[in-house]
């Protein structure tokens, strides 16, 4: 079967200056809940743009699913972005129809019931909610989708602790098995627990790719533990 992400020998440039992704090379199979960590500059946004097809590499490719990012890798890809994009003077009830509209794998029936588990109010319109409601508005909009591939960029950063646990949840239990979340985050401790594998980027190249189990059996560390060590943080 196809790996869902491919990178071979892939770079991008910053400014045309220094390289932000550095010759790396990265497959990712079907069926896992990765991190993607590493610290600011490391490299794991403009991975992240590259596989969205944001961003044209310098050189190399980037294949998802075996084809180059672009129209049709969207259709199966949901991506959540660090920032909130979607239109403020908008319901969230007008949301769930645009998405319904436009993209066939959207289960408006798993959005609402999400957003109603999270006592969010459908019909108050976007500009009124605090930062922290839009952003887990956006996370269910995108768990909602029946992807193959979800990229999701600091999905918990603005939320508040009491529901980051309903959050976690929500990405185990909206993904099928042959699907693959690609997760950035820097709060390692709170989604350690959900991950299979995690990916250390350090200057655009990866420094460490393993499975949870095999950083805990043979460094007898968490990944917590050992992402400040291998980054002295």
């Amino acid at each position: 079967m196809t790996p869902v992400l491919e990178c071979k020998g892939l770079s991008q440039k910053y400014n045309n200056t220094f390289y932000t992704i550095n010759n790396l090379n990265l497959t990712l199979e079907r069926g896992q809940i990765v991190g993607l960590l590493g610290p600011n500059g490391s490299g794991k946004t403009t991975l992240i743009k590259l596989m969205n097809g944001l961003l044209t590499p310098a050189s190399g490719k980037i294949l998802i699913d075996g084809r180059h990012p672009g129209t049709e890798t969207k259709r199966i890809v949901s991506y959540l972005p660090e920032r909130t994009y979607l239109d403020t003077s908008m319901k969230t009830t007008d949301i769930i129809a645009y998405f319904t509209d436009f993209y066939e794998d959207f289960r408006p029936e798993r959005a609402c019931q999400m957003l109603a588990d999270m006592g969010i109010d459908t019909n108050a319109r976007l500009k009124s909610l605090s930062k922290g409601t839009k952003e887990k508005i956006q996370l269910i909009l995108v768990m909602s989708r029946d992807a193959m591939l979800y990229i999701l960029d600091e999905p918990i950063g603005g939320v508040d602790p009491a529901a980051r646990d309903y959050i976690l949840r929500t990405i185990l239990m909206n993904y099928n098995e042959n699907a693959t979340i690609l997760l950035s985050t820097h709060l390692i401790q709170d989604i350690e627990n959900v991950l299979d594998r995690v990916i250390f980027l350090q200057g655009g190249r990866t420094v460490l790719n393993a499975t949870v189990d095999e950083i805990r059996m043979e460094q007898k560390k968490s990944v917590d533990i050992l992402f400040r060590e291998v980054f002295k943080c």
